[in-house]
């Protein structure tokens, strides 16, 4: 089938700051430069932008239906830094996300699961358990999963903006290259699971 033939897999993004692009450009904020690279290796991939800044799991139950309407092919979900921030109990918000995950199970969506830890100091047991609840999630569902969304980026101040806790558009790009890999075979799956075929690999 010819590349420009290819049926488009539709993403979206749900998620907070992280995914909205807080302080940065829309053509710098997360979904939108994963998806280019994605395209970039021949990926028919559209991501769309459901982040919202501020946001925390519980605004993500409120919002997963709006997110699920358009029918995507597949989710990103990024949500718990808020939580993390706020010292939210881990069941807390272990109970939204699987509520969010829920609710695309029920449509097939598959997930993305992209794990965060705890940004501020609220003691090793509240992080070692906040940090638990991802793993356990992707773990117990089988999910498509990326350990810690911020990895390579987090205290680093050459990636941030001053607040130290939002990346700069380079922070962005180190995240989506990162992640690149396993976004790359979460949709690899979902083409197979359409019966598309997979891009040609690109030569070095």
């Amino acid at each position: 089938m010819p590349a420009h033939a290819a049926p488009e897999i539709r993403l979206v993004a749900l998620g907070d700051s992280l995914t909205a692009g807080f302080g940065l450009a829309a053509s710098e904020a997360f979904p939108v430069v994963l998806q280019g690279l994605l395209r970039e290796k021949g990926y028919p991939v559209t991501i769309a932008n459901a982040g919202i800044s501020g946001d925390t799991t519980a605004g993500g139950v409120s919002r997963v239906a709006s997110a699920l309407a358009g029918a995507p092919d597949g989710m990103i979900l990024e949500l718990g830094a808020n939580d993390g921030l706020r010292g939210f109990e881990p069941a807390y918000i272990k109970a939204n996300l699987e509520t969010i995950l829920d609710a695309a199970a029920a449509q097939n969506v598959p997930v993305l699961l992209c794990g965060m830890r705890a940004l501020l100091g609220m003691g090793p047991d509240y992080a070692a358990e906040f940090a638990a609840v991802f793993a356990s999630l992707a773990r117990d569902r089988n999910l498509a999963f990326y350990p810690f969304f911020l990895e390579g980026v987090a205290a680093d101040p050459a990636k941030n903006l001053p607040d130290g806790i939002h990346p700069t558009a380079e922070g962005v790009r180190e995240i989506a290259r990162r992640m690149l890999p396993v976004a790359e075979a979460f949709v690899q799956e979902i083409m197979r699971g359409k019966g598309l075929p997979l891009p040609s690999p690109t030569t070095p």
